[in-house]
This record gives structure tokens, sequence and C-alpha cells, in this order.
């Protein structure tokens, strides 16, 4: 990354709140005006592959990391916190190729820092350092990339991934198992789309090169190259195999006839163990019993024919040891690849003590971008959280909306009252409107003096007269019945 400029040389710059607050104000008719005027500041701009996110995207990201922390959690995961940036050391020669995509940051001190590629490698690294034997944890943060983003397929250079692990020794391939069934569980429960989770192993894939003939040296070359497979064509992946790795054509060749195979976990498997194409090598072989298990545990689970068993999956990062596995959506005009992840045997081992893991990444700015069109066309998306709006109808009632607001947060309900001392009622209603507030609570002198308040229901344009010491009880109810009957995209959970 480019070094910062000296603080003590730049100049101040407003923070976000401030700026929210000089540009977004509460209009006269209920609707909150455009920040900025409608209009982007002339030169000012988020740096290359970042981006900032409204309300409406916020509303978005929250209920997909709320959907998937509740997933991680039905599992018995925990979750830890790790750095932004790690050792640099801690971060070179775990990625392949893609090691080239690290950020490295201006030396501080005497230490060489980079901002972390994934949250796998400072994973493995809490594990070893803290001499952990066992753990099913989950994070979510950001990540960074030097990649060449694509802002529309949710390709950045600064982005979240949700992570779920299992690390710690135990029966054959049952963590794995449990590991593909939660990404179908996840990508079921976010409603993005028809998926397939392709599956294959790296010990399979060694053992297809040993039978093809690719010395072992090159093994991770030639993988790095079948991992293009599901963006590029055969015939230019062979060009990269015979003339920039050196591979000969007849090796090239014999691979295409294994990488090419695809289909359902159990017709493929049997199609290789009656062809007896992976007889002569052991680590084929053993790749094969494990992926047999797997299908079989997976079964169990009721989500075998979400798989698709593909011999082109390689998934390029070099710390994979075992099963490996890839989440794609299948309707038309999708953007991929969505979740991926695999068998790491080696990689805490790297930093001290040897412990296995497996686990899986899902990624979150795909989702988000699927869902932000998908919202867009429903228009059902509430930016904000707020149950109730506090109005009245007569002047000077400021201080009893304040009263009022008082005790519906003292008891747990999320309310609002409008920032003007004597606003209309139709402004008020308005707000409520359009930030899709379900409830209101209205006033006058004459509810003042009757001790009652009426509580209109104004997603089903229903109003009735209550007693003011009832009203916390009431709305509680009709809050409830709320969030049963409708998907509104906020949740009724205050934490």
């Amino acid at each position: 990354m480019e070094s910062q400029n000296d603080p003590s040389t730049t100049k101040p710059v407003p923070t976000k709140e401030e700026n929210e607050e000089n540009e977004t104000e509460q209009s006269t008719d209920g609707k909150k005006k455009k920040e900025g005027g409608g209009k982007k500041s002339r030169g000012l701009k988020t740096p290359k592959g970042t981006r900032d996110y409204d309300p409406f995207q916020m509303s978005i990201r929250e209920k997909v990391f709320s959907t998937i922390t509740t997933c991680f959690k039905r599992h018995g995961a925990v979750t830890i916190e790790t750095p932004i940036f790690e050792l640099k050391e801690t971060l070179t020669g775990k990625y392949g190729e893609d090691s080239k995509l690290i950020y490295d940051l201006q030396d501080q001190g005497g230490e060489i820092c980079s901002l972390r590629y994934d949250l796998t490698v400072p994973f493995a690294r809490y594990v070893a350092m803290n001499r952990i034997k066992q753990i099913k944890r989950y994070q979510i943060g950001r990540v960074y990339r030097r990649d060449n983003p694509v802002m529309n397929k949710g390709r950045y250079r600064e982005f979240y991934q949700c992570d779920f692990d299992i690390a710690g020794e135990y029966d054959l391939m049952v963590p794995d198992a449990e590991a593909v069934k939660l990404i179908t569980e996840i990508l079921d429960a976010l409603k993005v789309g028809n998926f397939k989770v392709k599956i294959n192993h790296r010990k399979l894939l060694d053992g297809i090169f040993a039978i093809c003939g690719v010395p072992e040296e090159k093994f991770r070359a030639i993988c790095s190259a079948v991992d293009k497979l599901d963006k590029t064509p055969w015939e230019e992946v062979r060009k990269e195999m015979v003339e920039a790795k050196g591979l000969p054509e007849a090796s090239a060749d014999q691979i295409k006839s294994f990488v090419l195979l695809s289909g359902h976990p159990n017709e493929l498997m049997k199609k290789l163990i009656d062809e007896k194409r992976c007889e002569t090598n052991e680590s084929a072989k053993r790749a094969l019993h494990e992926l047999g298990v797997l299908f079989e545990y997976v079964d169990c689970f009721g989500v075998l024919d979400k798989l698709q068993f593909d011999l082109s999956l390689a998934r390029g990062l070099d710390y994979y040891t075992g099963v490996i596995y890839e989440a794609i959506l299948t309707d038309p005009n999708q953007v991929g690849s969505i979740a991926g992840g695999g068998r790491y045997d080696n990689l805490v081992g790297v930093f001290g003590g040897q412990i296995p893991a497996v686990g899986f990444s899902i990624g979150v700015e795909r989702v988000f971008t699927i869902l932000e069109e998908k919202a867009k066309k429903s228009q059902d998306v509430r930016t904000t959280a707020t149950d109730v709006m506090v109005a009245s109808i007569d002047k000077g009632a400021l201080k009893e909306r304040m009263r009022i607001c008082t005790e519906l947060w003292n008891a747990d309900i999320r309310a609002e009252f409008f920032h003007k001392e004597n606003p209309k009622l139709p402004a008020q209603l308005a707000y409520a409107d359009t930030n899709k507030i379900p409830f209101a609570v209205i006033f006058g002198q004459r509810e003042l003096d009757q001790k009652t308040v009426n509580v209109k229901s104004l997603w089903k344009k229903e109003q009735e007269t209550v007693p003011r010491e009832k009203l916390t009880e009431v709305l509680k109810q009709k809050i409830a019945e709320f969030y049963a009957s409708n998907n509104s995209g906020v949740s009724n959970n205050n934490n």
C-alpha cells in the first residue's frame, strides 16, 4: 500500500458523521433531502476498488451478516477477532501466485507488515500462537487485495469475508461434511438463487497429474493453470501448461481427459472406479476413498444433490491439502463463484503445532450485489429499524413527545419523534411513511386530558385509542404481529 501522508501536515477531514449531519436534513414534508443536493462534491472519491455504502445498502448488508451469523451459531461456532494487518512474514508464501496481490505497509518502527489477504492464514496463526487443540470458529471481517476490481460484479480491493473453520483432530470427513452442509444452509437462507457446490480433492488432482506424467515439482504450477478452467477455454489453459509451464503436450492432453469430467457425485465416482483410471496411484485412490465417505455423510445431511463432483476444480491457494469446494450460482447472468474452501492440514503447522483444519469463506460482496438488485426491484427494504413514530396534533407538545419516546425506549421499543418544536401532523406521518415505520402514536390536547393516545397501524391503515398506561403493552403486541406477518428487511431484534 502507498505510504500515508504525515498527519501533522495533513488538513483535517470531516468525519462521516459530521458530513452526514451537514448534508442530510429532515424537510418539512417528512422526506430526507438527498445528500449533497444529489451531486457528489467535485474532486472527492474513494480509492480504486473501494466504495461507500448508503443506508439502503447498509440495511441489506446488516441483514446478510445477521443471517450468516445465525447459521454459524446454529452449528455451535464461536467467534474471534484478529488484526487487519499481520507481520508480512506471516502472510508470504501461503497464497501461491496470488501472493503478489498482498498489500504491503510502510515500515512503522521496525516491523514490516501487510494488510491481511484473507481470514484463514491469520486464523492459523492464532491457533498456533495460542496452542489451541480444537475450535469451531467463525469470523466476519474486511480483507484487502491488490486485484483488478470489477465493481458491478462484487469484486473489490477492500471487502468482507465471512469464514467458518473447524480445527482439530476428528474422524475422517465428519467436519468436512458439516462445512459443506453449512454452505448450502447459508446460501438457501440468503435466497441468492439456484446454486451448486463444486467439489474435488487436492490429492486426487496430484494423483491425476502423476498419472499424466507431470513432474512433482510442477504440481502446483499445473494446478494453478487448471484452476482457470472456470473462466478460460481449455485451449488457452493447455497453451499455458505447455508454453509457460513447460509441460509436454502428451501430458497436457492426458490431463484434459480427466479435468473436463464433471457430474453428480455418485455417478462420477462410479465412473472413475469402474474405469479404474486412478488405480495406479495411491494418492488418487486415497482421495477417492475420502470423497466417497464425504458423499455418504453429505447425503445424511440431505444436500448431496446440491453437489457437483468436478475434476477441474483446483482452488489456487497453496495451503489446501485435501477436499476442496466452491459454490457457484447457476442462474443466467449471475456472478459465478460465491463461496469456497477446503481442508488445510498443514497451515497451522507452518506456525508451530500440527493441527488439521477445514473451512470455507462466503463471498458476501457478491451476495450484496445480487440482493441489492433484487431489493431495488421490490422496493421493500427498510433503511431504519424504527417501529414507532411519536406524533403530535397540536402545538407545544414537543416535551410530551419526548416523554413518550423515553417511555418507549425504556421499554426497548424502537421509536422516533420529529426534531421540530411544532411540526404539522401530515409532515410527521409523511416521514413515517417515507421510512416505512409501521406504527404511529398520535395525540393532541384532548388525548392528554383523557390520558389516552391513538395507536395507528400505518401498514394496515387502522387506528385505535388506548389508555396511556397500556401503551407499551399494546405496542409490543402489535409490533410482534407486524414482524410475524412481514418480511420487512429489519429484524425484530434490538441486539
